[in-house]
């Protein structure tokens, strides 16, 4: 299992190995959009990775070439919908779009 905190919220939310980011945010009431549905097209699930980086997924070339084209990206962002939840430590992430 995973401890997932959302940001700004900080609702904690225990996800399983393997879930993907986009769906355990959404599984946890809390809503995120995606209108490419996950496929790193449309870089609006585009959310900040505050902790945990060794407890999700690497990046992939999809989700580098797509944040490469959003304006306002920085060293800790990343694509919900690109994201699988390791287990291995808690994760922590702040929704951009609700800041």
């Amino acid at each position: 299992m995973s401890t997932l905190t959302i940001m700004p919220s900080g609702k904690t939310v225990e996800v399983a190995e393997g879930t993907n980011l986009l769906q355990a945010i959404l599984d946890a009431g809390v809503a995120l959009t995606s209108k490419c549905g996950g496929d790193a097209k449309c870089g609006a699930c585009h959310l900040s990775l505050t902790g945990g980086r060794k407890g999700v997924s690497k990046m992939t070339a999809a989700e580098n070439a797509k944040l490469d084209t959003i304006i306002g990206i920085g060293s800790k962002s990343r694509l919900a919908c690109q994201m699988t939840l390791l287990g291995t430590e808690p994760v922590t992430v702040e929704l951009l779009s609700a800041i």
